[in-house]
Parts: structure tokens; sequence; C-alpha cells
């Protein structure tokens, strides 16, 4: 199988709405006191002005047929002139996914490595994401890809 990554179109939404149904049900598995499930974090609506927006591209991983394999949500941050931070631009991975059924065919891989080239590509500093620990599959991976952990968010539950 050979695997392309592309910008997601309006085509892609009710694939990628299905794809975000599988990652909320990772998290409420992991967390149901935080999550509902099953839901999606956007509605097909948002996904349409999202997908169109240059400073949220989406990618996505299709196989040979253009059947979208996995997506990756991303989001162009920058501080300009901040009184600690400095300018830095950072691409924000809000979400990524592999089709629970595509889990260890190298979508994830392949959807990381070119979202990690377009970042080179378009001049940003460094991409960041955030994982929740209770996914032991997501932190595994990208700990495979060479991520580090910046900060660490920490609660406790009252």
């Amino acid at each position: 199988m050979e695997l392309t990554v592309r910008r997601a179109g309006e085509k892609d939404i009710p694939r990628i709405l299905e794809l975000l149904i599988q990652v909320d049900m990772v998290h409420h598995t992991g967390r149901p006191d935080i999550f509902k499930g099953p839901a999606t974090k956007y509605s097909a609506e948002e996904l349409k002005a999202i997908v169109k927006d240059d400073k949220t591209p989406v990618f996505v991983c299709v196989d040979n047929n253009d059947s979208v394999l996995g997506h990756a949500f991303c989001i162009h941050k920058q501080v300009i002139g901040d009184s600690v931070l400095t300018d830095i631009k950072t691409l924000y991975i809000d979400d990524i996914c592999v089709d629970e059924a595509c889990r260890g065919k190298s979508v994830g891989k392949t959807l990381y490595n070119y979202v990690i080239n377009y970042a080179k590509e378009q001049g940003f500093y460094n991409v960041t994401l955030n994982v929740w620990t209770c996914n032991n599959g997501a932190l595994k991976f990208y700990e495979a890809m060479g991520l580090k952990p910046q900060k660490i968010g920490m609660e406790k539950v009252l």
C-alpha cells in the first residue's frame, strides 16, 4: 500500500468526523470523568472553515484509492512582543489520528514526517503537541518520533 499525505478538503470531512470519534473514544476510555464520548470536537460546518484556513492546515494520509487513513490538525502559533517569550513560530499539532484498523502500518509516521517537513519548509522553530497520559499508545508513538516533554500539566481531582 502506497501512502500519500495531502491537505484535507471538504470531501474528506465525513471521514475526518469518523476519525475524530475514534480520538474522543480513546480519551473517553482513559478519562470518562472529562470526555463524554462518543463525540467530535468539531462539527462538519466548523471543519469546512478549518480545512480552508491556511493558519489551521489539516493534512490527511491516504491510500492508493484516496481513502483517508489518518489526519493531522495543525495550528500556526506565534507570540510577538511578549515581555518574557521570544517571537518564535510554533506549529502546534492540535490532533493526530490514525484509523484503528490502520495502526502499525506507518500511517502515523508518514503523517508526522510530513508535518515536520511542512514546518521546516514554512520556517517554524518547533512543532508542539499535547498528549493525555491515559493515551499510552500516543505517548509511545511520540517518544519513538523523538519528541520530548516541553511542559507537564498537573491536576488534583477534587
